[in-house]
């Protein structure tokens, strides 16, 4: 039965897309349990880093299950299949916690724009990259023409969504969109993941937010974020909070 497994181990957590018969391609209950799995990472304190893969050796993730949205009404298709899958990318990239890709095998359509929504990307040398969504007469839908656009050059973006072209494991690692290529990108991102568990989860989590707002993702709700932190240890804000609490006009120190 397919599924999204949620393993962790001291502080890393592991996602493991699980279909390999279909070449762990989303269905709609996957998508649901990848929702349901970040929810429980964000809120876990203790995990420190995530590592996204898949199961098998084929593919990382072939895409989205064409079963699942095919028989969509147009409506349906865009409101719920697509912007709802969107939004539960979003939420991966969004994370607090830094996340790794371990691209075990063909990173194709919606897989591919799972991949991208990682903070960084290990490949296996037999691992290809595509988006075959105009062969189906689709285009992208989970922000593969939008974040994947400003981590590739738009060349090779337009390679693969214009020209049907798949894209080897050297070529990205020479563009900077993987970080390494390795036979064993699983145990590349464990040592990874591992590393990031012993550096400061708060200057991790606040670093990833401005990168994140300058590269215009959700910017607005970031920029709100870091003045609510600031705001947040201040003495004007423990006074307001305490004289709200004893039914008093504050008396703010401007600290």
């Amino acid at each position: 039965m397919s599924g999204v497994c949620l393993h962790i181990a001291g502080p890393v957590a592991t996602l493991t897309l699980d279909n390999p018969a279909k070449l762990n391609c989303f269905t709609t209950d996957m998508l649901a349990q990848l929702a349901s799995h970040l929810e429980t990472i964000e809120a876990s304190p203790d995990v420190r880093a995530v590592i996204v893969t898949g199961e098998g050796e084929k593919a990382f993730c072939s895409g989205a299950d064409i079963n699942a949205w095919g028989g969509l009404s147009p409506a349906d298709f865009a409101r719920n299949w697509v912007r709802g899958g969107h939004r539960i990318f979003d939420r991966l990239a969004r994370l607090a916690k830094p996340t790794i890709a371990a691209l075990n095998g063909h990173a194709f359509g919606g897989g591919l724009e799972l991949a991208a929504a990682c903070d960084i990307r290990v490949i296996t040398p037999k691992a290809n990259i595509a988006l075959p969504e105009a062969q189906v007469g689709i285009v992208p839908g989970w922000s593969g023409s939008q974040r994947l656009a400003r981590l590739i050059p738009e060349g090779l973006l337009k390679e693969m969504a214009l020209f049907g072209r798949r894209i080897p494991a050297d070529r990205l690692l020479s563009c900077g969109f993987v970080a390494e290529v390795t036979d064993d990108p699983r145990a590349a991102a464990q040592a990874i993941a591992e590393k990031a568990a012993t550096l400061s989860p708060r200057a991790m989590e606040i670093t990833k937010a401005m990168i994140h707002a300058g590269q215009g993702e959700d910017q607005a709700a970031l920029i709100e974020a870091l003045g609510s932190a600031a705001i947040a240890a201040s003495e004007d804000r423990a006074e307001g909070v305490a004289a709200f609490q004893q039914k008093r006009t504050p008396d703010f120190p401007g600290t």
